[in-house]
């Protein structure tokens, strides 16, 4: 009472005014905490700080806990293998579905749980603004039975169509519902008792599969053959003959997602004259088979580790162009001149001509898998067809981005780097990086001997080179590249400072390596670390500097430079 009547002679109207300011600072007061003060500064360039342990050390480079910076793998020969093909290095990751959520959906969960129904919905207004409101209509006893619905998250009408179309499905884990074993896609011309097994088994999926598609063609239908539920499945039906998962793919669609299987037909046919337009497929995956893995990186048993390096693919959803070609400088027989040329087509047969010439130990892909400038616009079907050859090839194989690789994608790059993880043969150790260093995919991978020391002999550095510097006010004008940041310098200085030297030249521990490749090498042993090689996308500015002159005057230059600068200004 006394504080009221010691602001009465505050007029009403400022009063007024007073409490609305009062609210706005202590709910801006809340605004900072929340994101600024509540949030973790940048880790220290020698800690690393996880959840629960934010606020203690982890590892300490240079501290007296002397921690193990170079752990080597087991190197115990299992029924006769060497270290590096002992049966638990190449079973992939066990399968957890029971406790991966069924409302979700995401073609890189490893589910292993049924799909119970299918349907088609058309929507007017975008699902990425309007959400689920275009949903097949359901009930909560439904949703108890059968699961709710879920929408594929891409769209059948992409580049195609005048509303948007998408893929909806349910998913269960009870076991006396029946489940889908088989999709298929009919024409409306085409009778379902054209289908394999009973006519009765298969069902067709609410919708039309050409509903808003430009210019309009004839309907086409999604059929899903149901067996009986799970409680009494029969015998001759595996758990791995379920239907777990649903995804789009786009463009010619050669190369799959793991596990994956193409509908019988493309729901749209590409095609190349007049008003080109890309295939869009339905894939379908069976089960859950994890990808298998990349066996640790090492050498072989004579001393040879064989990089094959890939750069600039420029890959699209279409096929691609061909620009600058000259057909004298292609392999006989690769290309007939009377036949269109595809660029991405072409350069898929030229890596897989390679691949089995060369036959490589690693193949690195050094950015700019994707061409973006609005013609990658779905990442990881235009991924699939850049790593689709060495996956196909079963060779180990890594990237780092370039600068077009997220240009005008869905994709940001960590969410490619985490659809890259979890593709077949990817090195095991190519990871986001550390969050304290600018930029995704620095990291590092150490490449070993064969014998049974498994010893580090060669440490392959990859690093992010970013794509553009930011221009600021001066919008208008060409941007420059971006360039390496003081914080990966660091990390490279700090994962260099942890490897240990090591005895060089390098003599093999064991009889399977006494190759003639060890023999010349030997000679004065001395201790130092193993070599290193660094990948990156955007050059240093020093790559187009005048070549360095040996001792004797001769000008140390290799190879030819076709394009102009293309380094950031700064360093």
């Amino acid at each position: 009472m006394h504080v009221l009547q010691a602001l009465s002679f505050i007029p009403k109207r400022v009063f007024r005014l007073i409490v609305p300011l009062i609210g706005v600072f202590l709910f801006s007061l809340a605004l900072g905490y929340l994101f600024i003060l509540n949030q973790l500064p940048p880790a220290p360039k020698a800690f690393r700080r996880i959840s629960w342990q934010k606020w203690d050390v982890v590892s300490l480079v240079g501290s007296n806990s002397n921690p193990q910076s170079d752990p080597k793998p087991n190197t115990n020969v299992t029924n006769g293998k060497e270290w590096w093909q002992a049966e638990e290095l190449d079973a992939g990751e066990a399968p957890a579905s029971v406790s991966l959520p069924l409302d979700v959906w995401s073609p890189l969960l490893p589910h292993s749980t049924g799909l119970t129904e299918i349907a088609i919905r058309p929507c007017l207004v975008s699902p990425s603004i309007a959400g689920d409101i275009c949903a097949p209509k359901s009930t909560p006893e439904e949703d108890a039975l059968k699961g709710k619905w879920v929408r594929v998250g891409k769209d059948l009408n992409i580049m195609t169509g005048m509303w948007w179309l998408n893929v909806y499905y349910r998913r269960t884990r009870r076991l006396d519902v029946p489940l889908i074993t088989s999709l298929y896609l009919l024409r409306s011309n085409e009778s379902v008792s054209s289908l394999p097994g009973s006519e009765h088994s298969w069902v067709r999926a609410s919708g039309d599969l050409h509903d808003g598609l430009y210019p309009s063609e004839d309907p086409l239908y999604l059929y899903y053959q149901v067996t009986k539920p799970l409680a009494g499945i029969p015998a001759g039906v595996e758990l791995e003959e379920l239907v777990t998962e649903v995804d789009i793919q786009y463009g010619e669609a050669k190369h799959v997602a793991w596990g994956f299987t193409k509908s019988n037909i493309p729901v749209i046919e590409g095609r190349d004259a007049n008003k080109p337009r890309q295939a869009v497929w339905i894939t379908y995956r069976k089960g859950m088979s994890p990808p298998p893995k990349a066996p640790p990186l090492h050498f072989s048993d004579d001393g040879k580790f064989k990089i094959l390096q890939v750069a600039d693919l420029h890959y699209s959803v279409s096929k691609g162009e061909c620009l600058d070609l000259e057909l004298k400088d292609l392999p006989p027989g690769l290309l007939n001149p009377n036949d269109p040329c595809h660029g991405d087509t072409l350069t898929q047969s030229l890596l897989a001509q390679t691949l089995v010439s060369e036959k490589p130990s690693l193949v690195v892909f050094t950015g700019d898998q994707l061409n973006g400038q609005t013609t990658s616009w779905d990442a990881q079907s235009v991924l699939l067809k850049a790593i689709g050859e060495v996956i196909a090839a079963e060779i180990p194989w890594a990237l780092v981005f370039g600068n077009h690789d997220d240009q005008d994608t869905d994709l940001t790059r960590s969410e490619m780097m985490r659809v890259a993880k979890r593709m077949p043969y990817a090195v095991r150790e190519m990871e986001e990086g550390p969050q304290w260093v600018d930029g995704v995919g620095n990291w590092l991978v150490k490449v070993r001997s064969a014998d049974s020391s498994a010893t580090h002999l060669l440490t392959l550095y990859f690093l992010d080179s970013h794509a553009y510097a930011a221009s600021g006010w001066t919008f208008w004008k060409t941007a420059d590249y971006d360039w390496i940041k003081q914080s990966q310098i660091d990390w490279y200085k700090e994962q260099s400072a942890l490897i240990s030297p090591i005895e060089r030249p390098f003599t093999p521990d064991g009889a399977n390596d006494l190759g003639t490749v060890w023999k010349p090498r030997q000679g004065d042993k001395r201790l130092a670390k193993p070599n290193a090689l660094m990948f990156f996308h955007i050059p240093l500015p020093e790559s187009y500097s005048p070549a360095d002159v040996s001792g004797s005057g001769e000008t140390l230059f290799y190879g030819q430079q076709l394009d102009e600068n293309g380094g950031p200004k700064k360093n």
